[in-house]
Formats: structure tokens, sequence, C-alpha cells
């Protein structure tokens, strides 16, 4: 009897432990650790901004995972600073197997809006906790708004930028026109599905050259910041980096492009025509 119940609870217990381990896997031969990309924003014929996308050479243990620390920074420069300044860090800690958050920190100056925020989701118990202030530049440190909230996370959850990373491990070469790609993410404490429609290969002209490049649409919701479903567009390198190289937004200050303007420690050669 004795020896049956401690099978069952060396069963129970082995079957906990194996659910607590159940992530998915996802090889990356995609980028390596020190990978760095540069953009630029152009706002007609004027360079509005620029963006910086920087992978770790160190890991990180979170969750007893092991995760690469990736960060996106992006600002105004030129005129575009005179219209609206803007300075934000976007970070994300992913998990270097199932591509997944285990912690995302935004720092937010946009004007005189100030927001410094720090999530960390549990994909265990499928929660995540944030931390955040928010003031506006030169309000007295008493009205600044802090806060805490608890929420629910979906299964294998992404912040935006270890989304990006996700969509770079697709293979869309086994694709067809018009197919959707559903990337599923957190913002703030809110969950949301992207739905991507892929629109076959380009040519793309970029500061390097011509390259054959993957087009993808994501469709938009009705809102105030984008012109229509098809507001944005972006093409991703035809090669094993799968990088993007060129965005178009349509916004309601007129068109936005980002451009590939330099890289440093990529894992494959550019498939430059």
């Amino acid at each position: 009897m004795y020896s049956k119940i401690l099978s069952f609870v060396a069963f129970v217990a082995l079957s906990a432990m194996v659910a607590k381990d159940n992530y998915r896997s996802i090889k990356n031969d995609v980028f390596q650790k020190g990978e760095h990309i540069e953009y630029t924003v152009q706002y007609g014929i004027l360079k509005a901004g620029m963006a910086e996308v920087d992978v770790s050479y160190k890991h990180f243990l979170l969750n007893d995972r092991v995760c690469y620390k990736i960060d996106v920074t992006g600002k105004t420069i030129g005129a575009g600073g005179a219209v609206v300044r803007v300075n934000d860090v976007w970070r994300t800690y992913m998990d270097t197997s199932a591509f997944l958050a285990h912690r995302s920190y935004r720092k937010l100056e946009e004007g005189s809006y100030r927001r410094e925020e720090l999530s960390d989701y549990n994909p265990t118990t499928k929660t995540g906790k944030m931390k955040y202030t928010e003031f506006s530049e030169g309000e007295p440190k008493e009205k600044q708004r802090k806060n805490e909230k608890t929420f629910s996370i979906p299964d294998n959850v992404q912040d935006m930028v270890s989304g990006y990373y996700f969509l770079r491990t697709l293979n869309f070469d086994n694709m067809k026109m018009d197919e959707i790609v559903k990337v599923s993410g957190m913002l703030e404490d809110v969950s949301y599905d992207l739905n991507i429609r892929y629109k076959g290969k380009e040519v793309v002209k970029t500061k390097f050259g011509k390259m054959y490049a993957h087009k993808l649409v994501p469709i938009m919701p009705a809102n105030q910041m984008f012109s229509g479903e098809k507001s944005i567009r972006f093409w991703v390198s035809d090669d094993k980096n799968r990088v993007p190289v060129r965005v178009e937004a349509d916004m309601w200050i007129g068109k936005v492009v980002v451009e590939l303007s330099d890289y440093k420690n990529v894992r494959h050669k550019f498939n430059f025509k």
C-alpha cells in the first residue's frame, strides 16, 4: 500500500515538473549575441529620427530560463525633434529557446510625457505584474502617478520586441500569397493578436544596394494614429537574417519611412543583388 502511495506521489510530482517546463522550442539560426541594427526615420524629405536594436553579448537568467537581453532605442533628430522630442527605450528579456518574454521594460520620453514601466511575466502561472510611474516633465513629484497591476497572460507571452524576433524565425519561403501570420503579444497589461498578411517577394532599394525581400502587411485596427487597415507595410530581407530593411507607415501626419542604415555582427551575409 505504502509503495503504491509513494509511486502515486512520485508520479504527481514528476508530472508537475514536466508541466512546469512545458515550453515550446524554437531553433535560433537567425541572429546572434551582439547583433546591432540601425535605422533612419524619414518624414517626407526630412530625416526625423533614428532607431537602434541591440542584442546583448551576455545571457541573463529569469524564471530559471536563459534569456537574451534586447534593447530598442529610438529618438528624434533634426527637424523631427522640433515637432515632438522623442527618446524611448524598449527592452525585453526573451527566452533563448521558447522566444517568449520573461520581462519587459519601457522608458518613454515623448514631448513632456514621461513613463517608466517594468513588467514581469510568469509563464508557469500565466500571470504578469506591472509597475509604472508616469508624469509630465516639470510636474511636482507628489503628483506623479504610480501604480501596480497584476493580470493574466496568454501562452507563449510576448511583448513588442520579442514578438519582432519571433517573427524573424518564421520561414517565409513556405508561405502562400495573402497567408495570415498571427503574432500574440502584450502591451502594458493588455493582450492582443496582430494579424499580418504575407504579400510575396519584391525587390527593395536599400542604402547598401537592392535586395529581394518578403513584403508583410499588418492588418491594423481602426485607430487615430494610422490611416486604414493597410497603413503599414514592411519588407524583411530574403536571406537567413530576415531583418526588416524598410517600413512604410501612413500616419495622420503623413507618410513615414524607416530604412536600414547600418548593421554589425549579423549572423549571415545579406543577400544584396
